[in-house]
């Protein structure tokens, strides 16, 4: 067995393990289906979808499920909530909303990509062995998961709270965050469409304030979420408020900026227009000049 795939096969109850605390401490005080709390449930589910897909994925060596599985456990578990939990208030409302326009219009943006691309780079060395494939599906649940969970959390928390102040900054924050990620995600499928601009990279519109202005819109919203679920959560429901914290280290640290960055500097790096760039404009928080 390959050293990867021994790595691979340590990982995997990690992450179950992660799951199942983040399920544990965010059903605290929640509603039930039945037996089973219904946060545990969406948990469950989020993994098992990925499972259930993962399946035809590697027999046909394919990543083409990948995204719109994401996107389709986001809209099923959402929609789920939505439908069994009980005396449903205006905030979970509104949670539940943000979250589905969130997920479709990012499903559609990313079908599209790979639908134009053929395929993603990402998964060549990954798809041949069974268990480094599905832990890159099973880690998708967890990250739906984290990513979800203030507003999943707060919609099952059975606390039911007025939409206040709280609910109105974080509406704001997300309108803000949603509307830059779209502007953002649509001037560079633009630039990139135009074969004048082949072999260069943008510079021009929110790229010209920020170097990722479409991760600091996706940090925007998820902040926004976390503030509107808040006032609905208590005792440990509170480990839900990570959700912007893992959205902000995923983007930044781990799948989002550095894997771009290093993209961008090897294309353009040592270019005396790029490096110009590079230093008059921040990596994320926009800068106006």
């Amino acid at each position: 067995m390959k050293q990867s795939d021994r790595k691979a096969l340590v990982i995997f109850p990690v992450v179950l393990l992660i799951g199942a605390l983040l399920a544990l401490a965010g059903s605290s005080g929640g509603s039930f289906i039945g037996a089973i709390p219904t946060f545990t449930l969406a948990v469950a589910a989020a993994i098992t979808i990925q499972w259930i897909v993962f399946i035809p994925s590697f027999m046909k060596q394919t990543e083409k499920f990948y995204d719109i599985t994401g996107t389709l456990t986001y809209v099923s578990i959402t929609v789920m909530i939505l439908l069994v939990t009980p005396e449903l208030d205006a905030r979970s409302m509104v949670l539940g909303a943000l979250v589905l326009v969130w997920t479709l219009r990012l499903g559609i943006f990313l079908f599209r990509r790979i639908s134009k691309a053929g395929k993603d780079d990402r998964f060549d060395a990954l798809k041949p062995s069974f268990v480094r494939f599905l832990n890159v599906w099973t880690n998708q649940g967890l990250w739906v998961t984290f990513t979800a969970a203030a507003a999943w959390v707060a919609m099952t928390s059975g606390k039911s709270v007025p939409l206040d102040g709280f609910a109105l900054v974080g509406i704001v924050l997300w309108v803000l965050g949603f509307g830059m990620e779209i502007i953002a995600d649509q001037q560079k499928s633009r630039f990139n469409a135009d074969s004048a601009n082949r072999g260069k990279f943008i510079s021009t519109g929110l790229w010209s304030i920020s170097r990722h202005p479409n991760y600091f819109g996706e940090i925007l919203l998820w902040i926004g979420v976390a503030i509107i679920a808040f006032p609905a959560l208590e005792g440990w429901q509170n480990i839900a408020l990570i959700s912007p914290v893992f959205v902000i280290l995923l983007l930044t640290k781990v799948s989002g900026v550095p894997l771009l960055e290093k993209k961008s500097d090897s294309k353009w790096g040592g270019q005396a227009d790029y490096e110009a760039y590079k230093a008059k404009t921040p990596v994320l928080i926009p800068k106006f000049h």
